[in-house]
């Protein structure tokens, strides 16, 4: 998922535009895009819609952002939007296991109820202090998580961190790619608000894309994209590892363990990277048939 576009839940009609859009992925949001007047009307309007989308119809990802568990919309949440139509459920401001696993728990009742065979994924947001601390414990909690995703804004705002200041995300990004990596599942990253500079926006996603994230939130159809530029295997690195799984084959045939493809020493841990950057490319579409 290179790019998710956040969608208000309380805006309906932006629902089918999102779906028609380049993004991979799109994110209804029960939290921080719907005032609190309009938290319950949103709900159900996103409730509508999720029983009548037919799952993989459309070739998204969908997913829903519910309000935090220490709200008093949470339980409703889950149990209004766990639905066939949704893939993953967005949780916002975990902070410990057990806060995770209760989730889980709350998913795994509303499927039961709402009749859902496939069990709907969990993808944590990352943005306070403790959950950075604790974000591989947060991530490997249950099978459902399937990535954790960085919440700069609520994780810096609050401490007064400069939000562009790179060295500072440069050290949370890497921090919750190393958490990701130890649970064995994907990493995230968040928004950027300031949608009037997409250069920023596109240094920050290829950062990103530099540190292995999978993608990265946009909350303008304008930043669509830069995401799918920004986490797009180039060319050159598709042709390259191509060229590494080919010397591998080779060299297992051999019974070498290390080898040179193109001046360079390669061993195992470089063919799993040549292997990732193959596999996201034939996903895109981006190797010829055969």
């Amino acid at each position: 998922m290179r790019s998710k576009l956040f969608v208000p839940g309380s805006r309906p009609e932006l629902f089918a535009k999102a779906l028609a859009s380049d993004a991979d992925g799109i994110s209804i949001d029960l939290e921080d895009a719907v005032v609190e007047t309009r938290k319950s009307e949103a709900r159900a309007t996103v409730t509508k819609w999720l029983r009548s989308r037919i799952p993989g119809a459309d070739r998204k990802l969908v997913i829903v952002r519910v309000n935090a568990m220490d709200t008093p919309h949470f339980d409703a949440d889950v149990t209004a939007v766990v639905q066939p139509g949704l893939d993953v459920l967005n949780l916002p401001k975990p902070e410990s296991v057990d806060a995770v696993r209760a989730a889980v728990a709350a998913i795994a009742r509303a499927e039961r109820a709402n009749g859902v065979s496939i069990p709907v994924r969990l993808l944590l947001n990352i943005e306070a202090p403790r959950a950075l601390r604790e974000a591989a414990d947060l991530a490997a909690a249950d099978p459902r998580v399937m990535g954790l995703q960085v919440g700069l804004g609520d994780l810096f705002e609050p401490l007064g961190i400069d939000r562009c200041d790179m060295a500072c995300v440069g050290q949370v990004l890497f921090a919750v790619r190393m958490a990701a990596a130890e649970a064995g599942v994907d990493a995230f990253d968040g928004a950027f608000a300031d949608v009037s500079n997409p250069e920023a926006y596109l240094a920050e996603a290829q950062l990103a894309r530099r540190l292995g994230f999978s993608g990265k939130s946009c909350i303008h159809p304008s930043q669509i994209a830069l995401a799918n530029q920004a986490f797009r295997p180039s060319d050159a690195q598709i042709a390259h590892a191509l060229k590494v799984m080919q010397a591998a084959a080779d060299a297992h045939t051999r019974g070498m363990g290390a080898y040179m493809v193109e001046g360079r020493m390669v061993d195992a841990p470089f063919v799993r990277r040549a292997e990732a950057v193959v596999e996201s490319a034939r996903r895109m579409g981006l190797l010829p048939t055969g």
